[in-house]
């Protein structure tokens, strides 16, 4: 016999041997095995159906962060509007106010200029009133002193006074 041919006794006994072990493998090797290839293919199911739900949660939630950042954007916008129109509207009202204030003043100022002017205009008048006083004193006491001037000023200042009159009458 050769090398490449069994004998008949060798091959029995591969033969039986390699039933022995595959029944035993059969009965308690290959359940565990089917077993565990099952458990872990159940296993790999799950993680991938975990993932795929995992990663539709993260595109929900990507989807709703970008609402939120939308919506924040509008309230952001409105808020500076809102903002905007306060700070515009307090700025007209401090402007009105500062023209009232403004006009209050240049008002009063007026007006105590209007007062100082005619306590001015009065004080001059009577200062021209007694310089003119002092004036016509001297001249009359330089021109009365006899009788006959006197009488021809009282004459004209009559005439003057009866003009005037006749004036106001017409």
């Amino acid at each position: 016999m050769g090398l490449l041919q069994p004998e008949a006794g060798v091959l029995f006994w591969m033969t039986l041997a390699f039933a022995v072990v595959f029944i035993v493998l059969a009965r308690y090797g290959f359940p565990v095995i089917v077993r565990a290839i099952e458990e872990r293919k159940a296993y790999i199911d799950r993680s991938l159906e975990e993932a795929r739900a995992a990663e539709r949660k993260l595109r929900e939630l990507d989807a709703e962060g970008l609402a939120v950042r939308a919506a924040a954007e509008r309230e952001r916008g409105r808020i500076l509007r809102e903002a905007a129109e306060t700070r515009d509207a307090l700025l007209a009202e401090a402007r009105r106010r500062a023209d009232e204030e403004g006009a209050r003043i240049v008002a009063a100022a007026r007006e105590k200029a209007e007062g100082e002017r005619e306590a001015i205009l009065q004080d001059a008048r009577h200062q021209v009133a007694l310089l003119s006083i002092a004036i016509t004193e001297k001249m009359l006491r330089e021109r009365l002193d006899d009788e006959a001037s006197q009488t021809r000023l009282a004459e004209k200042m009559l005439d003057e006074m009866e003009s005037r009159s006749e004036r106001k009458e017409a």
